[in-house]
């Protein structure tokens, strides 16, 4: 018997210290995250040469990106339905193949269009249906505890993307032209399909687990001994919290999420701000940094290099930002992640040359550490304000990124073509950082509950 009870023991013991399956479904997420942001890196780099090869106005490429975003943008809270209808893991392996199909495509456009439709639309639908809204619905679903920090391992991906790719992209364009770039770019994308099809799993539930970190569920009273009063208090499981929204199809998951956040102020404070952040990252520096960089005769792979340095840095600045979320007010971090950007970008200006010195690698630490930190306290202000529908809520609050982040690509384009610089355009996106670090601090404090304060709830 005494033997018996020992192996039980150590056998409890060798499960305790298993690894929990959310963490590789974490890995796996962090890995899909690089390989959809292939084409992330890829605009930056290929703007000038299409522009010497088909004679194409930098505005027009700008539309080509600006759809791009723009789709980013709407399909996001779509896509957070449709992983609550139809499960993560097929979501995200249709939007790998878009990416690839859409990068591969694209070597055969001879019509600016053409290059909207795949550009724009194709890849804009594959890379809107992963976005940050993935990474939040795997850190909501899959962990209790920790979960702003897991928001930044995961936000982080798209950032290492960058990191990998960007050098890769403008090494590759230079060498041996933009069409083999595009190529491997749609090759890591669907490189990436076969680790989501068999390790992505959805939900803790449909493996008879807890998220990682929650604490074991009470047994459920019988519903033929609880009184009235009890029957208010029985703790809901996983699907009990996806059933609301598994209900009446996507789309009206996500129409109605819309409709209800919308009647509070909190929900507009954070989308403005969000749309600050798509404007004064991905809008501006991400598609036209090379470009403006290019204009002061730096060589393109070297203002590649510091666009990758940007991603290095954000994956330190991104994590640190989960850590600090889970320990510091969102909205007091937001503000000061803010304000750190807009002087950034009023000195950037005078910091582009033709060579690297000090002050260049300065801006790109700095603005490598606040590029995306704003995601983590973002997510938890969503969780927190919007509970249940939390996750499809900051996928409408990701769309106005993104549509921020369109007008500043489209805009910044025209202004270079109709001045012959970007100093407009830096200046403007500073003082709109000004504008979102404003609007940060007039986030009210919410009333919570066990789920977060409550959609129906007061006005604020």
């Amino acid at each position: 018997m005494a033997g018996a009870g020992t192996s039980t023991v150590r056998t409890a013991g060798r499960r305790r210290r298993r690894v929990h399956p959310a963490i590789v479904v974490a890995v796996v997420a962090f890995v899909a995250l690089i390989g959809a942001a292939g084409f992330r890196a890829a605009p930056g780099a290929f703007i000038v040469p299409l522009q010497e090869e088909f004679g194409w106005s930098r505005s027009v490429l700008s539309l080509a990106v600006g759809v791009n975003l723009v789709l980013f943008g709407l399909t996001a809270p779509f896509a957070a339905a449709l992983m609550d209808r139809f499960g993560m893991r097929r979501v995200v392996a249709i939007a790998l193949t878009c990416v690839a199909a859409g990068s591969a495509a694209s070597i055969a456009v001879t019509a600016s269009w053409q290059l909207v439709l795949l550009w724009g639309v194709l890849i804009g639908l594959g890379t809107g249906s992963m976005a940050l809204v993935f990474a939040a619905t795997v850190a909501n679903r899959w962990f209790h505890t920790g979960r702003g920090l897991v928001m930044g391992v995961l936000t982080a991906g798209s950032a290492a993307g960058q990191l990998i790719f960007l050098p890769v992209v403008a090494t590759v364009t230079e060498q041996v032209g933009w069409r083999w770039a595009s190529l491997v770019i749609a090759a890591a994308a669907l490189a990436v399909v076969p680790l989501v099809l068999l390790f992505l799993h959805d939900r803790p539930a449909d493996r008879g687990l807890q998220p990682y970190g929650a604490p074991e569920p009470a047994p459920p009273t019988p519903l033929s001994a609880a009184t009235p009063a009890d029957s208010a208090e029985i703790p809901m499981t996983a699907d009990d919290v996806a059933a609301p929204e598994r209900r009446g199809g996507s789309a009206r998951a996500a129409l109605r999420a819309l409709r209800e956040a919308a009647r509070h102020r909190t929900f507009w404070a954070l989308a403005g701000g969000f749309a600050i952040c798509g404007a004064t990252t991905n809008g501006i520096i991400g598609t036209h940094f090379i470009p403006a960089a290019h204009d002061h005769g730096m060589a393109e792979t070297t203002a590649a290099g510091l666009l990758a340095l940007v991603g290095a840095f954000d994956i330190v600045g991104t994590i640190a930002s989960g850590w600090l979320t889970d320990r510091f007010d969102p909205r007091v971090l937001l503000a000061v992640y803010y304000g750190f950007r807009g002087v950034g970008l009023v000195m950037l200006p005078g910091l582009l040359s033709d060579s690297v010195h000090i002050s260049i690698l300065a801006f790109v630490i700095v603005y490598g550490l606040d590029w995306v930190a704003t995601v983590p306290p973002t997510v938890a202000l969503c969780r927190q304000a919007f509970g249940d529908n939390g996750t499809i809520v900051f996928g409408w609050v990701f769309a106005a990124h993104q549509l921020g982040a369109a007008a500043a690509s489209v805009g910044a384009g025209v202004i270079r073509d109709v001045s012959g610089t970007y100093t407009v355009a830096w200046f403007g996106a500073a003082a709109m950082c000004l504008i979102a670090a404003l609007i940060s601090f007039q986030i009210r404090p919410l009333p919570t509950g066990r789920t977060g304060a409550r959609v129906g709830g007061p006005r604020r």
